[in-house]
């Protein structure tokens, strides 16, 4: 007989039957120690009940001519991006769920998404007017045609944005921010309407100034936007059923290479800019921008969503253009989907495809909602990396948290990606080297359990891969 339970039960039962599910304050210290002894590794694994536990070490030791079981070889010399760091988006709605706690709570979340010693989130992503997760759709600037910008006001955003931010930045100082808009002000679309469209051309010099005046703003409440993007998903308008806007590829270029960017030089702004901010399967569209002369002088980054396409083709425009960055600035769990809080693996292994193809950070979708994925514009069936209950206040950490944990608890940044190869074909790896001088390995089974052996040099170590799991290893010296 098959017994069928409904998402509420479903989330109630396996919360109830995992460790640290509960409270924000139960998860364990992870901290790096540099100071470890000559061929320790460290473990820490999530499968099962397990959720990013301590497990017993492993010990390097001379490796022999033929691996017992196929090999992970590591290569330490060889190196590629450098990694900036791992994060998720303070929404409007996000911020909204994480004000309805109590100030207390709320400090023992925001200690263990933030701190250095915890998660170490530490690349987010901000809203510039609202996405599809607000509590209502607004833009600083709504009304009849005002290109004086005379209506501009960031008032929403201090309701419960800005203190957000200010909160998370006194536990981690080091929060990078990055900000994207979802639509102009609907007097500078076809349509006239915050909710899809396209953007008029005949606004592009208006808009820059709209992007300075926000980056001012936040400026002037003590929050400093290091990084915009011009449009989310710049070729799609979501049949407005939310916030969006379609930009042409020449609008783009033209509004970063001839608005935008001069104007940011002219004020002596150092804010980064990051084009397209949409799927895999538009990387020809970002190689052709970078390819503009203008635009490049004033844009370093591509940021990429995981939607459509695969990770590979950002390779194709890294290969293109080397020495501008990649970030992965947007992707969330589906909080309708049965597996919510148990799909690490999988999140484990698209993260590693992520990092394997040049990405510098990793940025999921919303930080926090709640148990219907709300507050939504839409609706859409996205939830946040944690859940917390309308009614009951119960935090709750999905997949996705426990697959981003064994990456940004490990791996600091300025860290280096270095290779790491095997003949292995359900388990998925990616291998760093942290500024302090340890090594991090992280290896995803999505497969039946395991057992490989890891190489580095002359040294080996054996792994213990169980089912649907994610393993880090830390060590400071192979001997």
């Amino acid at each position: 007989m098959t017994i069928r339970k409904t998402r509420r039960e479903f989330l109630r039962s396996s919360a109830a039957g995992l460790v640290a599910t509960a409270t924000a304050g139960a998860l364990p210290r992870f901290g790096i120690d540099s100071a470890r002894p000559p061929g320790e590794i460290s473990v820490w694994i999530t499968s099962g009940m397990k959720r990013f536990a301590r497990t017993d070490g492993q010990q390097w030791r001379s490796a022999s001519a033929d691996p017992a079981a196929p090999a992970i070889v590591l290569n330490a010399a060889k190196q590629f991006q450098t990694i900036l760091g791992f994060g998720a988006a303070f929404t409007d709605a996000a911020c909204y769920m994480f004000n309805q706690l109590s100030a207390p709570a709320r400090q023992v979340l925001f200690h263990e998404l933030f701190h250095p010693d915890e998660m170490a989130l530490n690349v987010c992503r901000t809203c510039i007017g609202s996405s599809d997760y607000s509590v209502k759709p607004y833009s600083y600037d709504e009304g009849e045609v005002d290109p004086e910008l005379e209506r501009f006001s960031i008032e929403q955003d201090r309701h419960y944005i800005l203190p957000m931010l200010r909160e998370a930045r006194k536990v981690n100082s080091e929060i990078f921010l990055f900000s994207s808009p979802w639509s102009p002000p609907g007097w500078m679309k076809s349509g006239g309407s915050i909710l899809g469209g396209s953007m008029r051309h005949r606004y592009l010099d208006v808009y820059a100034d709209y992007f300075l005046k926000f980056l001012q703003a936040y400026a002037q409440e003590g929050i400093q936007i290091q990084a915009v993007t011009p449009q989310n998903e710049v070729d799609t308008d979501q049949d407005a059923r939310m916030p969006a806007c379609i930009w042409p590829q020449e609008y783009e270029i033209e509004f970063v290479g001839k608005h935008l960017g001069p104007l940011l030089e002219k004020q002596g702004l150092s804010t980064k800019i990051w084009i397209l901010d949409h799927n895999y399967n538009l990387w020809g569209r970002a190689v052709a921008e970078l390819d503009d002369p203008n635009l490049r002088k004033y844009c370093d980054a591509i940021a990429w969503h995981g939607y459509v396409g695969i990770p590979e083709m950002m390779t194709r425009a890294h290969d293109a253009h080397p020495g501008a960055d990649m970030h992965w600035t947007e992707g969330g769990p589906d909080y309708v989907s049965t597996d919510y809080l148990t799909d690490w693996a999988q999140w484990g292994r698209d993260f590693t495809a992520v990092l394997r193809n040049w990405c510098a950070s990793i940025t999921g979708w919303n930080l926090a909602l709640d148990e219907l994925g709300r507050p939504n514009i839409g609706p859409f069936k996205c939830g946040g990396l944690v859940t917390i209950d309308s009614r009951t206040r119960e935090i709750t950490r999905s997949g996705q948290y426990w697959g981003l944990a064994h990456f940004s608890r490990a791996i600091r940044r300025g860290a280096r990606r270095f290779d790491s190869e095997s003949a292995l074909t359900k388990v998925s790896h990616a291998a760093f080297a942290n500024p302090d001088g340890t090594k991090v390995l992280v290896m995803t089974n999505f497969g039946a359990a395991q057992k490989t052996t890891v190489q580095i040099g002359s040294m080996q170590a054996d792994a213990v891969l169980e089912e649907d799991s994610i393993t880090t290893w830390v060590w400071s010296k192979e001997a």
